[in-house]
């Protein structure tokens, strides 16, 4: 089968589509049949060797929609189940950019039946970024969020995701994507400098670290996406950041809310597997709103 690795890190052109032997799962494993992986920020860090495994071949991709092609033993799912994963791992032989992966199947979820596999693919990974944090968070109805980078695709699920939970959100990005921010269902947008202290909590999807800081309230919460740029606790603010984990429990009740109407799943950009350096291409250049989503 064909994969997108690295064997050394780089821009965009490090990136190699290789055929590599297609794998077998194992006991509480399955095997999927890949349609469609989405390509994320977390792939260009691994290419480029932020996350190490200097002289190893390194598999890229972390969501896959498709179809399960094989199981192990000890597995609830059925070979022809339509499925979405979340394959978590920084160093991996293999990634969701192939034509198959397996996966735990813990790690698994039915696919949404209201969407094709492009823009099911986008679902895991952000939309679990954006849920851990929000419980990271540990906020009551009512209370006010700030969420940075709320028009891109970890911020506007968040955006979503806390409306839907009864928290007075408003959402931090570009004046252009305001309208885009408030039908996801903020209260409130701010394209510039929130005032020190005015939120409950701060979901810090931007990455912006202890300059969202500033915007919380003495004793309030503060989540990041990245552990290694949480920021330290001041004036008694509880600073967390989510590792995010692979849950397909939590996964299915995403997908739950795809089919209800209430997440809206972005797609910017497909590419043909062979033109993964293009799609990391793409990605570096910087302004897309929605995923890349790279079709075997």
């Amino acid at each position: 089968m064909r994969a997108a690795v690295v064997r050394s890190f780089g821009g965009p052109e490090a990136v190699e589509v290789v055929e590599t032997e297609v794998p077998e799962p194992g006991a509480r494993q399955v095997r999927i049949k890949v349609a469609a992986a989405a390509l994320n920020p977390v792939d260009a860090g691994v290419r480029s060797g932020v996350f190490g495994g200097a002289g190893k071949r390194i598999g890229l991709g972390w969501d896959v929609a498709g179809t399960v092609d094989a199981t192990g033993v000890a597995t609830a799912w059925s070979v022809g189940d339509e499925v979405v994963a979340l394959d978590h791992g920084m160093v991996k032989p293999l990634g969701t950019h192939a034509e198959y992966v397996v996966v735990d199947t813990d790690a698994v979820a039915k696919a949404p039946a209201s969407v094709d596999a492009v823009h099911a693919a986008t679902l895991p990974l952000n939309a679990l970024t954006a849920v851990q944090a929000l419980d990271l968070l540990d906020l009551r109805p009512g209370a006010s969020l700030l969420v940075t980078g709320a028009a891109g695709a970890v911020g506007a699920y968040a955006v979503r995701l806390a409306a839907l939970r009864g928290f007075a959100v408003t959402g931090l990005a570009r004046e252009g994507d305001e309208e885009f921010v408030r039908s996801s269902g903020a209260v409130g947008f701010v394209a510039g400098e929130a005032g020190p202290g005015a939120f409950d909590a701060v979901l810090d999807a931007a990455v912006l670290g202890e300059r969202a800081l500033v915007w919380v309230r003495d004793g309030g919460a503060y989540a990041g996406v990245i552990p290694q740029a949480r920021p330290a606790s001041v004036r008694g603010v509880r600073t967390e950041a989510v590792e995010v984990r692979a849950d397909g429990a939590q996964l299915g009740e995403l997908v739950r809310l795809v089919d209800d109407g209430e997440l809206t799943l972005r797609v910017a950009e497909t590419f043909p597997l062979e033109e993964a350096a293009k799609a990391h291409a793409r990605l570096a250049e910087g302004g897309v709103r929605g995923r890349l989503v790279i079709v075997p």
